[in-house]
């Protein structure tokens, strides 16, 4: 059985889903700064509602931005250490793109990279970019895009669909394991940031340890 867990924007996703990708149960809900009190809870109460024990997770996939510097680094630190607990593997799912797998027909997954900035990713697009908000509104108007209820709403983005992707992170998680079942490398699996965070040097002094 394996956890997912999506904390890439304040629409915060986990599931729980079969070692083949199946879907076994799942929950979303928009959390602004609770991120860090909310994540194990309600993991833990989806395990339980759904008649399963922790020790039954198989594995643990996490999305890994780029998106939401604390969400991110909330549930990383949540799935490292689970699966360092539990001794099972872990796999990391560039967040955008499994926002748009979970929205096959969505042109388009945004999420917040500042104030008035966000990281963009295309449908068919080599990897994300970051834009301002007004090149973002030109880039995207009149297409289907995939963006967190709040970034949508500071930005002006009419008609985007939430993202609520842990379910499609566990499914695209499991196609990874198929072909490799040691997953990621827990020590060096880190968040995709594009740039360091606001207050932070461009490189680091040192190695930075998540576990």
């Amino acid at each position: 059985m394996i956890l997912a867990i999506d904390g890439a924007s304040t629409d915060l996703s986990i599931a729980l889903a079969a070692d083949d990708g199946t879907g076994i149960a799942e929950a979303a809900w928009s959390s602004a700064r609770r991120q860090s009190a909310e994540l194990l809870p309600r993991a833990l109460e989806l395990v339980a509602s759904s008649g399963r024990r922790l020790d039954e997770v198989t594995a643990l996939a996490v999305g890994i931005g780029p998106g939401s510097f604390t969400g991110l680094r909330v549930a990383m630190a949540l799935a490292k250490g689970l699966a360092y607990a539990l001794g099972r593997p872990i796999v990391g799912i560039p967040s955008l793109e499994a926002w748009l797998a979970q929205e096959p027909d969505a042109d388009a997954a945004v999420a917040r990279a500042g104030a008035r900035e966000a990281y963009l990713l295309a449908r068919g697009a080599a990897g994300p970019t970051i834009v301002d908000r007004e090149r973002l509104a030109a880039l995207v108007a009149g297409r289907s895009v995939v963006a967190p209820v709040e970034l949508a709403e500071a930005f002006a983005i009419e008609g985007a669909r939430r993202p609520a992707a842990a379910p499609t992170v566990a499914r695209l998680a499991a196609q990874r394991l198929a072909a490799d079942p040691g997953g990621d490398e827990l020590r060096t699996l880190e968040p995709i940031y594009l740039r360091a965070p606001r207050g932070l040097p461009a490189e680091p002094a040192g190695e930075v340890r998540w576990l």
